[in-house]
């Protein structure tokens, strides 16, 4: 058997070694990895690229989903209150349009009504955070102004295109339905029949209000109908919502399996390199130059 009689080279190499498991141990501790760069474990260094791309998906999703629940609910709950307003405006029409109403009361109504029509505009001009909800695409400006001028009494100024969001991969839902279809569309002409129904009570004939007001049920039947989307998005968007919360503990646990650190494990490594360390810096004390040796703790 050969004996190397110079055992310095060893005694540094190992020194070396005990100090670099130290370090990875203390690494592993704090970071709570076990792989804290790509040559620590390069097929698991590739999968975390892979995971944490999905991850960031998903929390946009989540983000997504968040956010369009919050605006679909506002947007129902103006509809709600469009719904409430068309009721009492429903009530009025049929308050006016009977003979024994004289003409000053009429005209009473025709003001309540012009009230309606303004609550019904300014819940038709809803926002959220500077987002036009009934606009179509063009979210940035009020959809409807009063316009006296026009035959429904309003102007549309968004146009009938509709947004889409993606909530999942592969899964993109419609967000919102343009104002013309729910305000002015040829089923749910709630602007437009209200407007009938105040001319009719000002210049009109009773027979014209009862006509105005029976076309107002019919905006209130359409508008009532077309709310249904809504409810439906927000459920979809509910599920769609649960389905991610629980990809993500998913992927989580999947990136604690491909890189997580045992830190039990770590911690008795780190144990064990402190000790050879000690172990190694006790030998070496007795071959290698003090000055070296120095330099090495």
């Amino acid at each position: 058997m050969r004996v190397n009689p110079d055992m310095s080279g060893d005694l540094v190499a190992e020194i070396w070694r005990t100090q670099e498991q130290q370090q990875t141990s203390l690494l592993e501790m704090s970071t709570g990895k076990r792989v804290n760069k790509p040559s620590d474990d390069p097929l698991a260094a590739a999968q975390m690229v892979a995971n944490s791309d999905h991850s960031a998906r998903t929390d946009q999703y989540l983000h997504n989903v968040d956010t369009l629940t919050g605006q679909l609910q506002t947007a129902d709950s103006a509809l709600s209150s469009v719904v409430s307003a068309i009721t009492r405006a429903i009530s009025l029409g049929v308050q006016g349009s009977t003979g024994t109403v004289s003409d000053a009361n009429r005209q009473q109504i025709a003001q309540d009504l012009a009230g309606i029509q303004s609550q019904i505009l300014s819940l038709a001009n809803t926002e959220v955070s500077g987002t036009f909800l009934f606009g179509g695409t063009e979210s940035t400006t009020p959809p409807f102004t009063l316009d006296s001028t026009s035959p429904t009494g309003v102007v549309y100024n968004g146009n009938d295109q509709t947004n889409t969001v993606q909530i999942a991969d592969g899964l993109n839902v419609k967000t919102n339905m343009p104002g013309s279809q729910l305000f002015q569309g040829p089923t749910a002409n709630v602007f437009g029949s209200l407007q009938q129904l105040i001319i009719a009570l000002q210049t009109g004939s009773t027979s014209d209000a009862e006509t105005a007001t029976n076309a107002l049920r019919d905006a209130f039947d359409g508008l009532t109908g077309q709310r249904i989307f809504y409810g439906n998005t927000v459920n979809q968007l509910n599920s769609t919502q649960t389905f991610l919360q629980q990809e993500k503990v998913s992927l989580s646990s999947q990136a604690t399996t491909l890189i997580g650190a045992d830190l039990t494990k770590s911690a008795t490594d780190l144990t064990r390199a402190q000790t050879a360390y000690s172990a190694t810096l006790a030998a070496a004390a007795k071959i290698l130059p003090t000055s070296l040796l120095d330099y090495l703790e």
